[in-house]
């Protein structure tokens, strides 16, 4: 169940005061890669620990759905609960839908499974057509820069994927 914020609605002509910048966004998203990195060193501790996992190859597809499922959790949790992980609060950032109203379980799920947008379509094409590392990292950050592009352009800064999961990022005034 949606619960509403205090956060007043935008309307489609130029962004005000509560639209972060890009730059701050990314900002944020670095921090987030910080605190992500703990969340999966200690996912992927205790799934190797119980599994008694010997060998980085062995069930390492289970691992990879495990850490997404975590990391998931993590995210829908806290966009749930408050709208705020830590680095957004931190940056003083909110997710809401469009209407400003918290998300539903189910809008904060479609957001982070859109927010993989980011990274798998340049990292699929590492074995699609047989890359190799240096034209990967190229591609992914070619790939991530247009991707950004796409908050710079829009109205509300927003970026694809919260253009296709209905939500949108505003600034916390305190």
């Amino acid at each position: 169940m949606s619960r509403p914020l205090a956060t007043p609605p935008l309307s489609a002509s130029a962004p005000d005061a509560s639209v972060p910048t890009v730059r701050r966004r990314l900002a944020a998203l670095l921090y987030e890669a910080v605190i992500l990195f703990g969340v999966v060193f200690l996912a992927g501790y205790l799934f190797s620990t119980l599994t008694q996992q010997r060998n980085g190859l062995t069930h390492h597809n289970l691992l990879a759905g495990w850490i997404g499922l975590v990391v998931g959790v993590y995210f829908v949790w806290f966009w749930t609960h408050g709208g705020q992980t830590l680095p957004m609060k931190t940056w003083r950032l909110r997710v809401v839908g469009a209407d400003g109203a918290g998300l539903s379980v189910g809008r904060a799920v479609g957001r982070y499974l859109l927010a993989w947008l980011w990274f798998l379509p340049p990292l699929a094409l590492h074995p699609v057509l047989g890359l190799r590392l240096p034209q990967t990292l190229l591609i992914f950050c070619l790939w991530f820069l247009l991707w950004a592009g796409v908050g710079r352009f829009d109205s509300q800064r927003r970026f694809l994927h919260d253009r296709l999961a209905g939500t949108r990022v505003v600034m916390v005034l305190r």
